[in-house]
């Protein structure tokens, strides 16, 4: 029986990818220096603290880490506090999940503060007893600590425990490390069909709440 959920954000419960697309080179811009490369594959991993590191490293930044995370902040805060929804039927879901005395919490990359104001906006805060960054335990999601720390908040098994991802990358992280992954589909992951197969479930559609809690409750 499954107790425990652990959510990822962006792509996952938020359609909310898009954001992410161009907001490292729109920011570099803002600088006044012009990317020499694609920087949505760079930053593909990064936290926003690595991502800082890098525009320190590679473009000649002199902002502070702080500083430049600050500023990227800024730039996304309003989508984020304004724009961005819910993918369809997440809330309902979510409600199902409570109603079934499922544990949730959420582990993403996204800066705390940027995900407490979407999700206070969008009414499904208090669904999550628990926010993890990556930022806050200080691994990516290409290592497992992050699942680890949810894990051990919610109380629960792996073997009760199940981690929803739309990047193939971290769902991979998640299932080497023992977790039961559910694979979210999104149109910004091109590695779709991988992520269907590796995943031990997927979702295409929210709305098929009891076909998803039977199959995953055999």
């Amino acid at each position: 029986m499954i107790k425990g959920a652990i959510f990822d954000l962006d792509g996952t419960i938020l359609d909310s990818m898009f954001i992410w697309y161009t907001i490292g080179e729109d920011y570099l811009r803002s600088l006044g220096k012009e990317p020499k490369e694609n920087l949505k594959e760079t930053f593909k991993t990064f936290t926003l603290e690595q991502a800082a590191e890098y525009y320190r490293e590679n473009y000649g930044v002199t902002l502070s880490v702080n500083e430049i995370v600050d500023g990227v902040n800024k730039m996304v805060e309003r989508y984020y506090a304004e724009t961005v929804k819910l993918k369809p039927g997440v809330e309902v879901f979510l409600e199902k999940l409570k109603a079934k005395g499922v544990k949730m919490c959420i582990a993403t990359v996204t800066d705390k503060h940027l995900v407490e104001v979407a999700l206070s906006r969008l009414c499904v805060r208090d669904c999550f007893s628990e926010i993890f960054t990556c930022a806050s335990v200080g691994h990516s999601k290409e290592e497992p600590h992050i699942y680890r720390e949810a894990q051990k908040h919610l109380g629960t098994s792996k073997k009760e425990t199940v981690v929803f991802e739309d990047a193939l990358y971290a769902l991979k992280t998640a299932k080497l490390d023992g977790f039961i992954t559910v694979g979210v589909y999104d149109i910004h992951e091109e590695n779709q069909a991988e992520l269907k197969t590796t995943a031990d479930y997927y979702i295409e559609d929210y709305s098929k709440f009891e076909k998803f809690w039977i199959s995953i409750n055999k």
